[in-house]
């Protein structure tokens, strides 16, 4: 019954059963995976239970939006692996605008002067990989960067809900950090947020992380989606 659930999640995130798609009947996919209607049955509903299919009585089942459903997983897989990569790209940087920022301002609270070194390392670091075009350094520097912030806020559940993002966000700042210039603004912007945290300024540490995600977005736009 999981092999299946999984077969069907890999035709969606592919999109060969785009949202809206109304999903084949039970004797149709029974045929096509060799299994018995209540294992196709008992599929479905696994699917629809995590909100990725929905049940029309007297209609059918259809695909809903990604935005509707509720297993993270399915979720990372759409964005990793989906056709829709555009608006999955803009809604990772919202949800980092909306944690990453108030991880910020609880960092200027509490980080550690060790804390803050390693903020100064890792900036360096970047620097030094944008200067020799060292696109895999750079990444890493910016990541363990962000990395501290979230961890020098000292609440456990920032941490968990970024960790199964770690995969998908290593992937889409390869894919970003290409670009020279994109590079040069994220050092500029790491700058401002390292230095609103050495001051310990809540205030300022959250608009300062707050102008990096808007950053961050219109690099995105501007030499990324247009392409």
């Amino acid at each position: 019954m999981g092999e299946v659930a999984d077969a069907l999640l890999d035709r969606i995130v592919a999109g060969e059963l785009p949202t809206g798609a109304a999903v084949p009947g039970e004797l149709e996919l029974s045929s096509r995976y060799d299994v018995s209607r209540m294992t196709i049955r008992e599929a479905v509903k696994t699917l629809t239970a995590q909100n990725i299919l929905r049940v029309e009585r007297g209609r059918g089942t259809y695909v809903n939006p990604v935005n509707r459903w509720s297993s993270l997983h399915a979720v990372l897989r759409a964005t990793s692996e989906g056709t829709d990569a555009s608006d999955s790209a803009v809604q990772l940087i919202e949800l980092r605008r909306m944690l990453e920022t108030g991880a910020c301002e609880l960092a200027a609270q509490r980080i550690s002067d060790e804390d803050l070194a390693a903020l100064d390392a890792f900036l360096e670091q970047m620097r030094r990989a944008h200067h020799a075009g060292d696109l895999q350094t750079f990444v890493e520097a910016d990541l363990a960067f962000h990395d501290v912030i979230l961890h020098a806020s000292e609440n456990a559940f920032i941490a968990v809900l970024f960790e199964p993002l770690s995969r998908i966000l290593a992937e889409r700042r390869s894919e970003t950090s290409v670009v020279p210039a994109i590079q040069e603004h994220a050092i500029s912007m790491h700058a401002l947020v390292s230095e609103a945290l050495h001051r310990r300024d809540p205030e300022a540490s959250r608009a300062a992380m707050d102008a990096h995600m808007q950053q961050t977005l219109d690099d995105l736009r501007a030499y990324v989606l247009q392409k």
